[in-house]
């Protein structure tokens, strides 16, 4: 693994990624917000040059896409989310796939998982899974608070959540998007499992849908190599489906692993996605109800 990227000091550049689906003009407004929060923490935002820049459904053509990845800030911070992100792993040679000699923060979630994961799988540290710009605004302030002092190098406070199963697990940190992480399963961009402390999270997804992802990941051994397990928030996942709701399935999938399993934790979709740095060694405390950040 690379050496963690130097906590951020006022005065730093931040470059925005425009990585996945294309910006809709009513979003603008809440991208300005999320840029003048950075701003307020005394970052200067570069704009982007084409922060409606599109290609279909995409922000803009595969190469166009990858080149925003490329800048050279302390912070890239993801515009947005929607569907792009793994179409730029297709090329190993892209220079953001690389370790640099000068290691940067990336930030981001939901369909951003895919470059979170894929450095992380190539050792790459620095990923935060956390808010994009156009959702930072709308945080929560203990959220916008976490995020900021992440970046800043400040201790963090533990996360809590609801014990569903019993233990203590500790292990190098792994949080995204279930639906997106699902997709990385035997590919080289997965990272690392074993022993990991692995959560996630997923928006719009009917329970049985959740019961399929889930069981492909206990049917390729993905969950029996892990630590512990935590769960953020699946929002829009409630729905019931011929007698089975969100609860009862991710119970039922994750019970029997001999893990600790630590539900309700504020990451996700949902106001209040707490950020969540990759890699990072974690202690999930099913007992007391905590999911807390050990060191780097």
């Amino acid at each position: 693994m690379s050496r963690q990227p130097q906590p951020l000091q006022p005065g730093d550049r931040v470059q925005l990624a425009a990585a996945s689906s294309a910006l809709q003009p009513e979003a603008l407004e809440r991208l300005e917000d999320g840029i003048s929060l950075l701003e307020s923490w005394g970052l200067v935002v570069e704009p982007h040059p084409q922060p409606l820049r599109s290609w279909g459904y995409l922000a803009g053509r595969d190469a166009e896409r990858g080149a925003d990845l490329q800048a050279a800030a302390p912070l890239l911070a993801c515009v947005r989310g929607g569907w792009g992100s793994a179409r730029l792993l297709e090329d190993p040679a892209a220079p953001w796939q690389r370790a640099s000699a000068n290691p940067q923060w990336l930030l981001g979630f939901s369909d951003v998982t895919s470059l979170l994961w894929a450095r992380q799988a190539a050792g790459i540290a620095g990923g935060i899974h956390g808010p994009m710009l156009t959702s930072l605004a709308g945080e929560p302030a203990w959220s916008q608070e976490r995020l900021r002092q992440l970046l800043f190098g400040e201790p963090l406070p533990a996360l809590d959540g609801e014990g569903w199963s019993a233990g203590v697990a500790e292990g190098p940190l792994l949080v995204g998007n279930l639906t997106v992480a699902t997709h990385l399963l035997g590919t080289a961009h997965l990272p690392t499992l074993k022993g990991a402390v692995l959560v996630l999270e997923d928006v719009g997804e009917a329970p049985y849908r959740l019961d399929r992802m889930l069981t492909q990941w206990r049917l390729c051994g993905a969950l029996q190599q892990l630590a512990g397990i935590g769960l953020g928030s699946f929002s829009g996942c409630d729905q019931e489906h011929s007698g089975f709701g969100l609860e009862q399935v991710l119970r039922e999938r994750t019970a029997n692993l001999g893990i600790p399993v630590l539900a309700g934790l504020a990451v996700g979709h949902d106001p209040g996605n707490a950020a969540l740095p990759l890699g990072w060694r974690a202690r999930l405390d099913a007992e007391r109800g905590q999911l807390e950040l050990l060191q780097p």
